[in-house]
């Protein structure tokens, strides 16, 4: 994939340098929803981050990061591979993490990483992508459905040890 540019910034793959980066801005996303105490320490986020930038489970796992002008800051992340849904087809795809800076919303880096997610997937072959949306995050299930994404019936809840439980619904759109 080539980076990408559309005025005010560029996506590209991410390097293993940049796991430091693409963790602090999901602690602050995390952060902002109330879900910083669900995250483990920044330590083990960043090398988290940089294992699956580094060494990926296999080569169609891509991290992808949007970058402002000046490509020296980091303002968003996607991690995309191959969907693990029990219900979708081998050429369905998972867009599994997509975080923009929550202070650097509004600026473009979203409907430019979304455009680079979708152009990567399909030239990894894939036919549809899905991406699991949190019940209560209009903004982001809005902002999908503007860029041509529905709901496809599916829905889930996940949980953690506590008893903390997040309603979903899967959105998809076609590739081709």
């Amino acid at each position: 994939m080539t980076s990408q540019s559309s005025g005010a910034g560029f996506v590209r793959l991410a390097m293993p340098k940049e796991a430091a980066a693409i963790a602090a801005i999901q602690r602050e996303s995390w952060h902002d929803q109330g879900l910083a105490d669900e995250l483990p320490g920044p330590a083990q986020i960043e090398q988290a981050w940089r294992e699956a930038i580094a060494t990926p489970p296999l080569a169609i796992y891509r991290v992808l990061i949007a970058q402002d002008d000046t490509r020296t800051a980091v303002r968003g992340f996607a991690a995309i591979g191959p969907s693990d849904d029990p219900d979708c087809a081998v050429d369905d795809a998972l867009v599994g993490e997509f975080v923009i800076d929550p202070r650097h919303l509004h600026e473009g880096h979203g409907s430019r990483l979304l455009n680079a997610v979708v152009d990567t997937l399909r030239a990894d072959g894939f036919v549809r992508a899905t991406w699991w949306v949190a019940t209560t995050d209009d903004p982001l299930r809005a902002f999908l459905e503007a860029s041509g994404w529905a709901p496809d019936g599916a829905h889930r809840e996940v949980g953690d040890e506590q008893g903390i439980k997040a309603r979903q619904i899967r959105l998809h759109t076609a590739l081709k």
